[in-house]
């Protein structure tokens, strides 16, 4: 007679290497980032917030919910933080949308978006969840816009006309490769550059010469990494800020582990270095 590692009986085909579930995975919960300011001078929108840790604990057998959260839509008129992120119990919250004359603030959310205010002036960036990501900047007397908060720092300090630069995002390894989510969204500039997007998918602001030949529209933040979207700049109240990127949840637990019983939402799904993922771009869930 054989017992397993818990005293039940091993009988029939039962592997306990191969058959034996998870109890805890590693995960990675990344929201939708926030869009940049449309229609003047815009400050960066920010990232989605960022959430990471091991030994979440896991019930086997019960259908865990995958939430994707969308970027914020790039708009002239209004400005869209992006949407939460959510496995089982873990939320991670959309990214603030970068302020622009009106609305003048930042938006708060995971990360905080830009504002072209300058402090003191009547309008605020927005600031980011504890543990999550960071705040958004000021823009400068010069009619540089704030970049927005990534989920590794606060957004680049604005000297000049030029737009700030984005908040930096954090590498991870869960796939198997390293890969930067979460950088904000850079500034509009009414100088010579837009501020640049932060490494982790934020993206770049514009400037006001772009404007002149018809290609003033910012970036958008870079899909399935929350990334921020760039600040317009186009001086006529015209064009649009950029839109956030979309969220991403990862999940890893060691190979030598059963796959999940179940998964929907068509998740990507490999073992690669000891390790068994699975990617989420789309809502879902698992059943371990």
């Amino acid at each position: 007679m054989s017992l397993n590692r818990f005293g039940g009986l091993i009988t029939g085909t039962f592997n306990p290497l191969t058959d034996q579930k998870t109890a805890t995975v590693e995960y990675l919960v990344v929201a939708g980032g926030g869009s940049g300011g449309g229609g003047d001078i815009g400050g960066g929108g920010g990232a989605g917030g960022l959430l990471t840790a091991v030994g979440f604990a896991v019930t086997v057998g019960s259908a865990l919910t995958i939430t994707i959260g969308a970027g914020g839509a790039g708009s002239v008129a209004n400005n869209f933080s992006g949407a939460n992120s959510v496995f089982s119990t873990i939320t991670a919250i959309g990214g603030g949308a970068g302020g622009d004359d009106t609305p003048r603030d930042g938006s708060n959310g995971g990360s905080g978006g830009g504002t072209r205010a300058t402090s003191g002036s009547g309008g605020v960036p927005g600031t980011g969840v504890s543990g999550q990501g960071y705040s958004g900047a000021y823009g400068s007397t010069s009619l540089g816009a704030g970049g927005g908060g990534g989920a590794g720092s606060v957004a680049a300090t604005v000297t000049g006309a030029n737009g700030g630069n984005g908040g930096t995002g954090i590498v991870s390894s869960i796939t198997g490769s390293p890969i930067q989510y979460a950088g904000g969204g850079g500034g509009g500039g009414y100088a010579t550059s837009g501020g640049l997007g932060g490494g982790g998918g934020g993206g770049n602001g514009s400037w006001i010469g772009a404007y002149t030949t018809g290609q003033g529209n910012a970036a958008a933040g870079l899909a399935n990494t929350g990334g921020g979207g760039g600040g317009c700049s186009d001086g006529g109240g015209t064009l649009s800020g950029g839109a956030g990127g979309s969220g991403i949840v990862i999940l890893r637990y060691p190979s030598y582990l059963a796959p999940a019983t179940s998964t929907t939402g068509s998740p990507e799904s490999y073992v690669t270095g000891g390790w068994r993922v699975y990617r989420y771009i789309a809502s879902g869930t698992i059943t371990f």
